[in-house]
């Protein structure tokens, strides 16, 4: 079953994006300590192509590293980019583009003795001893036994998984209770199973702030933003999951400004103020706070208790008003039940740049829609 769904991931999403060495390189010079003397599990990427595998590969020596493992699946859209390893099997008919590969690495030596250690001294590597690169039995889905039994075998995984395989992947990861560093959609925040996590403290961000633009490689039959070097990219609001320990998880959010109930005005269904930007969370103020998910790029679980997202299936609220929905503040004749997921704050044309997006069809009053709000509280 399973590698039907991967099969059914690869035909139907787009979610052959590779991450920039650049991007590797940002992140994980963070977190070298955290490496050494650890086995490192890489197993949605290519060995030939991955900018992951590129990254410890090299830094094999420099982060302390026991061992390395990479896994792919089979049927690479952009093989050959990084390493040549057409030629490193004997058998006949080896169709390498249909292949999942495992390759393990348990050292890096300057085998060509230039006085570096860089992809030269890995393609060597792989071509002398054929015990490192092998071929897997299955396409490599990481819910195959075999994928699994690797999994056991690690202490970190760090790799940018299928997005649309997200909530699956990092579930593993949580269930096998592995150390990570991944990338996923910014959007993944909101999915019921990972923001649960937040609230538990079982994952949180990188170093990497939020808003930040990452662009990813894209296979030739993907459409492209730009095209830099001959390398193909994409924008996606891509960040880092973690749960890997992080110096910024510790520092406390300076906060500065005092409350007042014209500048943060209460959510008519939900007992919570809203704070239009992380920056002005009141330093007076000790009872519920709807927040933007940015505040998740600064959260101290110290200073701040995390208590519910203001979306679907994540708050019960106190009350239900049907709506009907304004354009340009003009009725459309369609209408919503606010106790569906939206949290509302009553229109103050002196204070909202925006015009009134919701009318009470009970009383006539005019409503703004906040989106995407983490609930939150003082400690």
């Amino acid at each position: 079953m399973a590698t039907k769904v991967m099969d059914n991931a690869k035909k139907n999403k787009s979610d052959e994006f590779y991450t920039q060495l650049s991007d590797i390189e940002l992140e994980l010079k963070y977190y070298k300590e955290q490496f050494k003397g650890k086995v490192v599990l890489c197993n949605c990427d290519d060995p030939y192509e991955s900018n992951f595998f590129k990254y410890f590969a090299m830094k094999f020596n420099d982060l302390g590293l026991k061992r390395l493992i990479a896994t792919c699946y089979d049927g690479s859209p952009i093989i050959g980019k990084q390493i040549s390893l057409f030629d490193l099997f004997d058998e006949e008919n080896v169709n390498l583009e249909k292949k999942a590969y495992k390759l393990v690495i348990n050292e890096v030596k300057d085998l060509n003795e230039d006085g570096a250690i860089d992809l030269v001294d890995i393609e060597y590597l792989l071509r002398n001893d054929k015990n490192v690169l092998t071929l897997l039995e299955g396409n490599g889905d990481f819910r195959t036994q075999e994928c699994i039994n690797l999994l056991e075998e690690c202490d970190i995984v760090v790799t940018n998984p299928p997005f649309s395989l997200f909530r699956e992947y990092v579930t593993q990861l949580v269930d096998y209770n592995k150390k990570f560093l991944i990338i996923g959609n910014k959007n993944a925040i909101t999915y019921k199973e990972i923001f649960e996590l937040f609230q538990k403290e079982k994952i949180w961000l990188g170093y990497r702030n939020i808003n930040d633009d990452m662009w990813f490689i894209v296979p030739e039959n993907y459409e492209c933003e730009k095209v830099v070097n001959g390398l193909r990219l994409k924008h996606i609001m891509g960040c880092w999951f973690t749960n890997l320990d992080t110096t910024k998880r510790h520092e406390e959010i300076s906060l500065y400004k005092k409350y007042n109930e014209n500048d943060y005005p209460k959510f008519v269904n939900y007992n919570a103020i809203n704070v239009d930007k992380v920056s002005e969370i009141p330093y007076d103020y000790f009872e519920p706070m709807g927040v933007p998910i940015t505040f998740l790029d600064k959260y101290n679980p110290e200073q701040f208790e995390i208590i519910a997202l203001g979306i679907v299936g994540s708050i019960t609220f106190s009350s239900e008003r049907r709506m009907e929905i304004l354009k340009d503040g003009l009725p459309t004749g369609k209408f919503t039940i606010n106790a569906k997921g939206t949290l509302y704050r009553k229109w103050d044309p002196n204070f909202d740049k925006k015009p009134a997006a919701f009318k009470d069809c009970e009383t006539g009053e005019l409503y703004q829609s906040i989106y995407a709000r983490i609930i939150i509280k003082r400690k």
